[in-house]
């Protein structure tokens, strides 16, 4: 790396964030971690002072507000801080018929998973441009390849996730940042619980560790490579939907998350 990088990761209070912190930092990257919960950040940030001697900055932050983004941004411009490398963590899910979902909880899951998501990238993706370093890596799911009945919100806006990193990965094609979208399969994380889906048989199909996804995806990045799936079971979903009939999908995804 030419430069000392600044890593900012979203959804770092736990997870697949704080995974992806760990790893970060194990590189000796600085980082800035943002999430709601501001003891759990305190508790990460303590965690990864006494194991990699970084000091994180801790930025307790609801990013379903607009309002709240932008301040967070402007504090760190007013700090002085740049940011490297934004890692697009933070996200939730939600099981149940769009019809039985309050509108206020699907507008959420649509301001966290998809307009933070772009708010972010499109502020600190000029600076990255312009000192040509670091990159965007995005956290999607494997549910961003189908529709998702009974969580029809959550699969469609892992579907944007996606397709927004590939074309702006088509846009950057020839700069020096690395734009990664890693899709994983069921994790074992706070996810399952928040969403209601624990006891799906989508989850009772098997589970990977946050950490092996979160080294997956933190490789992919390193390596400059677009779309991460971990696990051999994952690849080979994401590729079967592509050649069975839609309507046979979109069966089979109810059925899985009843």
């Amino acid at each position: 790396m030419a430069l000392r990088e600044t890593v900012m990761i979203t959804g770092a209070s736990s997870g697949i964030g704080v995974e992806l912190a760990r790893l970060f930092a194990a590189d000796g990257s600085d980082l800035v971690l943002v999430a709601r919960r501001a003891d759990r950040l305190a508790e990460i940030a303590e965690e990864l002072k006494g194991r990699f001697g970084t000091a994180p900055t801790v930025m307790p932050a609801d990013l379903t507000d607009y309002e709240a983004r932008t301040a967070l941004v402007n504090q760190l411009q007013k700090s002085g801080a740049r940011i490297d490398v934004l890692v697009n963590d933070a996200g939730f899910g939600a099981r149940g018929a769009v019809a039985e979902l309050s509108a206020e909880r699907q507008l959420e899951m649509i301001e966290l998973n998809i307009a933070a998501l772009v708010h972010l990238t499109t502020l600190f993706l000029p600076g990255m441009k312009e000192r040509g370093q670091g990159g965007i890596l995005n956290v999607a799911s494997t549910a961003a390849f189908q529709a998702g009945p009974f969580m029809a919100v959550y699969y469609a806006s892992k579907a944007f996730v996606l397709h927004f990193t590939e074309a702006l990965a088509a846009e950057l094609r020839d700069t020096p940042l690395s734009v990664t979208c890693l899709a994983p399969g069921p994790t074992r994380t706070e996810f399952a619980s928040t969403a209601a889906v624990e006891r799906t048989r989508l989850f009772s199909a098997g589970v990977m560790d946050a950490e092996t996804v979160a080294r997956a995806g933190y490789r992919g990045f390193r390596r400059k490579r677009l779309i991460v799936i971990p696990g051999l079971k994952n690849k080979a979903l994401a590729l079967t939907v592509r050649l069975v009939p839609r309507a046979f999908t979109r069966r089979v995804v109810e059925w899985m998350n009843t």
